[in-house]
């Protein structure tokens, strides 16, 4: 029989089962910074793994060495772009207008008065449409300040923080067999093979993903550059970094990109013929950059996104769009990781289902 008692007791604990939850909750967000650098030192983890098993069993260094060598390396590469890239970005910034909102305004207001009179309107007076459209002040030119800054600043904080991700992700490197010995101890005997085993394969497969991240970020970013300095556009090196990080975003970073390298060019073109020098050469640009998203999407894209996690390029271009519909931008940068990590367990835990078995049937 229910008595009021019981009822009590079930009401207090579900409220203390939420309050639990909520001070959880609430605990992560207070060290989401810290929750930060793990992620970054786990994906520094995966994305270095293959190179550390290469030291080990190619050049026989031992577990420390291996791992010190990898970070040494590793931090050399970032010292190595820091010195190339920081006093680029900070000579360049009159140029390129990243922190002034008022000058980038005047520029664009420039090109304007430049499209105006590039295409000589007899029959549509577009000077008046302008007017009365007032499309300069609809423009939010933070936004694109906002957004140059936004990488500025997330690089300062990185910088900040290198010595507990480096701290990190050296015992993640070193520790890897004691932390899973660990695991065993902890994990319940029932499932532990099937935990153990899902995280060997998801730690080989997000490896192969990141890797082959890093090398088509990196192959892009030439090819843009090459376009770049093939156009003599300024600041060549600064556009094509920026365009090639945004193909972290699927589909849609390498379109924002290409967009992006077109203000960039005609803002930096200022002060030199508009019909015969900067829009032939952006227009050139663009042409270069599709070309290069072509290269991209046809034979980078189908390696990395399919074969890297055994997946076929229709089921990721769908849970990309899923993703990103349900998240937005953020849902499709971590969609292809999490979703790799999902089909792991599942075929771990779930084999027998014939779903499951189908979207698996590859890992």
């Amino acid at each position: 029989m229910i008595t009021s008692k019981i009822i009590a007791n079930g009401i207090l604990r579900a409220i203390a089962y939420f309050l639990a939850i909520g001070l959880f909750l609430y605990f992560l967000y207070q060290i989401q910074t810290v929750i930060i650098y793990l992620l970054i030192s786990l994906i520094l983890c995966l994305v270095t793994n293959p190179f550390v098993s290469f030291l080990k069993k190619r050049l026989k260094f031992n577990n420390t060495m291996a791992t010190v060598t990898t970070l040494v390396v590793l931090i050399s590469l970032l010292v190595g772009f820091v010195l190339l890239f920081v006093p680029l970005i900070i000579s360049q910034a009159e140029n390129l207008s990243l922190l002034d909102t008022d000058s980038l305004q005047k520029q664009f207001l420039v090109i304007e008065k430049n499209i105006e009179n590039y295409f000589n309107v007899n029959h549509i007076n577009l000077e008046q449409i302008l007017k009365e459209s007032n499309l300069s002040s609809k423009i939010n030119y933070n936004y694109f300040t906002d957004f140059i800054n936004s990488i500025l600043n997330l690089i300062a904080g990185f910088g900040m923080g290198l010595g507990s991700v480096l701290f990190i992700t050296f015992f993640f490197l070193k520790d890897q067999l004691l932390f899973k010995e660990k695991a065993k101890m902890i994990l319940p005997d029932a499932t532990e093979d099937k935990i153990l085993n899902s995280i060997d394969k998801i730690n080989i497969l997000l490896s192969r993903y990141f890797v082959g991240l890093m090398i088509q970020l990196t192959v892009v970013f030439i090819l843009y550059f090459i376009v770049l300095l093939i156009f003599h556009a300024e600041n060549a090196f600064v556009i094509a970094f920026l365009c090639a990080l945004l193909n972290i975003i699927p589909y849609i970073g390498p379109l924002i990109g290409m967009i992006l390298a077109a203000i960039l060019t005609l803002i930096g073109g200022i002060g030199t013929d508009f019909s015969t020098e900067v829009l032939p050469t952006t227009i050139y640009i663009m042409i270069g950059f599709m070309i290069v998203q072509v290269i991209d999407n046809n034979i980078f894209q189908p390696i990395i996104f399919s074969k890297s996690v055994n997946s076929h390029p229709l089921e990721i271009f769908l849970v990309i769009l899923i993703s990103g519909v349900t998240f937005g931008v953020f849902g499709m940068v971590v969609a292809i990781p999490l979703f790799t990590i999902l089909k792991v367990v599942l075929k771990e835990f779930f084999p027998t289902n014939k779903i499951v078995s189908v979207l698996t049937e590859n890992i």
